[in-house]
């Protein structure tokens, strides 16, 4: 069974997921006008707060939206996955990466705009968003067991047993090994279980708590990271041209690695991609559709800037500390004790540190913010009376992610996602035409303002 889910995930992963994503999301992107270049200043000036009205239906604002969401995106897929796409695919790979964000911007500008559109009620008359809203408000009730899947999924595959298994190994290799306070086992209990409290005092809370310390969180864990890798970028700015250079070129030639396979280093940068920004797998319309927001377009602008921070930002961040201490060529190291070396090398003693923080900054935000995913989509299925076992249920997993191995584990979670994406990239196809109309209406009623 444990090779099923493995092999199940290995193979959907890669031909499956790459035309469902990247040819779904370029269809959008073409089909949108290229709007995330025409539009990307407006976003910007939207996600400032200039619209926001407080009065609107909805249970956050568009920015705390947005902050949830980057909060769930920006995490360990931007420091270890960006590692192994470099280990596995040399530097091409993040070109990759990039033109998936691109895409990614067209598919989560649709997708979330739909998640304003087409908002349903539970049994409590709260207002919620998501695919599986989507699907049954816009594309009608026959389509129900599409979002029956995608909620299925969802409760199986947002859980954050990953995140915490990988904040447990940093906190242990950094912190405790290193000065014999490790005790093997029992301390992955004594982790496990501390995170369980802390994330427990937080989603418990509900969606208002988790946007409130999201919407603080991002920027302070964005600002930590951002601020280090200048500093690096600094001590080697002379080779940023060629290091950038480097990653055009070989995303064309293949010549890092693979014997020149083009094909292979796109197929690996498209999937971590994926994996890091999650455009098309349907999680950031559940809290974007929770916006105090009646404009859908609006907040489809706003949900775009996710994977251009995400991918365009944070992973080109990481890349370049990678490529220019040249740690990807001289150890044996990947995932994250790749970056973790580039940091120790370019700030000997407080580098493995300052990274450490923002592993656990990332790790926590997302934990704080699957909760609620995953709750939505407990709810759709069971309402909201029945919510509370769910966080509980969640919280237990958080203890059995830190002590548990998780190779078949995170094969299965990998495989949920897979599936979330099916329903998510239907649905948001299917009603596309929806979303181009509401857009060419929001432009000319703004008309010259935006001008």
């Amino acid at each position: 069974m444990g090779d099923f889910i493995i092999n199940f995930s290995n193979w959907i992963w890669d031909t499956p997921m790459l035309v469902l994503l990247m040819g779904g999301g370029f269809i959008l992107f073409v089909y949108s006008g290229f709007l995330p270049f025409r539009r990307l200043g407006h976003a910007i000036k939207l996600v400032q707060g200039k619209y926001d009205d407080q009065n609107l239906p909805g249970q956050i604002s568009s920015r705390q939206a947005l902050s949830a969401a980057i909060a769930a995106t920006v995490g360990l897929g931007n420091i270890s996955g960006v590692a192994i796409a470099i280990n596995m695919g040399g530097p091409g790979a993040i070109f990759w990466m990039w033109m998936s964000a691109f895409v990614g911007m067209a598919t989560k500008y649709f997708s979330c705009s739909l998640a304003i559109m087409y908002r349903g009620k539970d049994s409590y008359g709260e207002v919620q968003g998501g695919p599986m809203y989507v699907i049954e408000e816009g594309m009608g009730k026959k389509w129900k067991p599409l979002a029956i899947l995608f909620s299925v999924a969802g409760v199986l595959g947002l859980l954050s047993i990953f995140q915490a298994n990988q904040l447990t190994a940093v906190l242990r290799s950094v912190l405790l090994i290193p000065n014999g306070l490790d005790s093997g086992d029992s301390t992955k209990w004594v982790l496990g279980i501390s995170m369980m409290l802390i994330v427990g005092v937080v989603i418990l809370g509900g969606i208002k708590r988790i946007a409130m310390v999201a919407s603080r969180l991002v920027p302070f864990m964005v600002g930590v990271y951002f601020i280090s890798v200048i500093i690096i970028l600094i001590q080697y700015i002379g080779n940023v041209p060629a290091m950038l250079q480097l990653i055009v070129v070989d995303a064309f030639t293949g010549q890092a690695v693979m014997g020149g396979a083009v094909g292979a280093v796109i197929i690996l940068g498209a999937r971590r991609a994926a994996f890091s920004n999650e455009a098309g797998i349907g999680t950031a319309p559940m809290v974007h559709g929770a916006s105090k927001n009646n404009e859908p377009v609006r907040e489809g602008l706003i949900a775009m800037l996710g994977p251009f921070i995400d991918t365009i930002v944070v992973c080109t961040l990481t890349a370049l500390v990678i490529l220019l201490t040249g740690v990807w060529e001289s150890t044996e190291n990947d995932g994250v004790r790749l970056t973790l070396s580039a940091f120790e090398m370019a700030l000997p003693g407080i580098g493995k540190y300052l990274l450490m923080i923002a592993v656990l900054v990332f790790a926590m935000s997302t934990m704080f913010t699957y909760s609620y995913y995953g709750h939505k989509c407990f709810i759709y299925l069971f309402g909201p009376k029945k919510a509370d076992y769910y966080n509980y249920f969640y919280l237990l997993t958080i203890v059995a992610g830190a002590v548990v191995s998780l190779e078949v584990v995170v094969s299965f979670i990998d495989g949920m996602y897979a599936v979330m994406a099916i329903p998510t990239m239907i649905s948001t196809v299917y009603l596309a035409p929806k979303v181009k109309a509401a857009t060419k209406d929001y432009f000319n009623r703004m008309g010259k303002l935006l001008l």
